[in-house]
């Protein structure tokens, strides 16, 4: 596509979903396909050839929905554009900007019905097989859709394509988890595969590894679920000795008698001993508690209460027993806000005492308020 001048912004095309010349008039094929007039609910990826199917979505008044890049913050995006909203804000609303600026988060308790299922594609073939960039958001993102019950085995599912980019695919490349398509659209063509390949029918935990875990914190709530629900959730890589372990609660945890340590030091260990709330700093300077809240809906398990201290640049998380105040911490690693990094820790009983005056604690001048 680089060599013969078909790619388009951004450029260089390679480790991504290629834009190209024409994308939008590919996009426009989408109308001719009979599922279009009876959508209501449509999920679009963030890819930059897509956008032209984005805004014909908004313009046709249907619920857009637009996943979160790389899943760091949940699944879903809502695009909600102003009231009274112009071709151009419309047009903005499509773009990646638009995704930041116009989307409220759908939550896993939402009840999403998605009746089309638009991807970006690497290539792809008439048969259906597809390749993406090779790192599976878009398979993981429709298998974690089936889990939520947000789609079925006959919901449509439609990439947009150059010409040059449908090719002759092998089926030895494709595994149990990788998702197909029923329609293929190109700036020339509109291809019905015919595929009868199954879909992913939910996560395969098999596949997923600790460290994917570790990014996305809304499979963790959906493998909590799933795992509730009597199902096999083995990690592709977790140790064997932890392998379907449920938590252990701290009142379970009994720390082995230090011999050395003398008996009046036992007020200072039951002082230290992890408490229910958990500490949320480096917020920017112009955050909002909202914008914090937004951040913080997709956290399992639930905070109870959050308290905020803006001009401390710092807010707490009151959960209702120190093992979810533990369990919630992987949650917010790496959380962004405002382009900072949150920094986040458990805070010691000590803490909310007063007993270390070094450490900050919630006090009766924190607004506080309900997630």
């Amino acid at each position: 596509m680089e060599s013969q001048n078909l790619a388009d912004f951004p450029r260089p095309v390679h480790h991504r979903i290629p834009n190209f010349k024409g994308s939008y008039l590919a996009c426009q094929n989408i109308r001719d396909l009979e599922v279009f007039t009876r959508t209501q609910e449509v999920k679009v990826d963030p890819d930059k050839p897509l956008e032209g199917v984005r805004l014909l979505m908004l313009q046709s008044k249907k619920t857009l929905l637009v996943p979160t890049p790389r899943l760091r913050t949940g699944l879903f995006n809502k695009i909600t554009p102003p009231p009274g909203a112009t071709k151009d804000i419309l047009r903005k609303c499509a773009t990646s900007q638009g995704v930041r600026n116009y989307s409220t988060p759908v939550g896993l308790d939402s009840k999403v019905l998605v009746d089309l299922v638009v991807v970006g594609s690497v290539a792809v073939s008439e048969k259906g097989w597809r390749i993406g960039k090779g790192e599976g958001y878009a398979d993981l993102e429709y298998a974690m859709m089936v889990s939520m019950g947000a789609v079925s085995q006959g919901t449509p599912v439609v990439t947009i394509v150059h010409d040059c980019q449908v090719i002759d695919i092998p089926e030895t490349l494709l595994e149990d988890h990788d998702l197909t398509v029923d329609y293929i659209l190109t700036p020339t063509r509109v291809i019905a595969t015919g595929c009868e390949r199954p879909k992913p029918a939910g996560i395969l935990w098999s596949k997923i590894s600790c460290e994917m875990m570790r990014k996305i914190p809304i499979l963790r709530s959906l493998r909590d679920r799933e795992r509730r629900a009597g199902k096999d959730v083995t990690l592709q890589d977790e140790p064997q000795h932890l392998r379907n372990q449920q938590p252990v609660p701290l009142s379970a945890v009994r720390r082995p008698p230090n011999p050395h340590q003398p008996e009046s030091c036992s007020m200072q260990g039951e002082e230290d001993r992890p408490s229910n709330t958990v500490y949320i700093g480096n917020l920017p300077w112009d955050a909002q508690v909202s914008e914090l809240k937004r951040a913080l809906r997709e956290l399992v398990p639930v905070p109870q209460r959050l308290t905020w201290q803006g001009p401390q640049l710092r807010a707490f998380l009151l959960h209702q027993v120190p093992i979810s105040a533990q369990q919630v911490l992987p949650c917010l690693q790496g959380l962004h806000l405002g382009g900072a990094t949150l920094r986040s820790r458990q805070q010691r009983a000590s803490d909310l005492t007063g007993s270390h005056t070094e450490e900050p604690h919630p006090d009766r001048h924190s607004a506080v308020s309900d997630l």
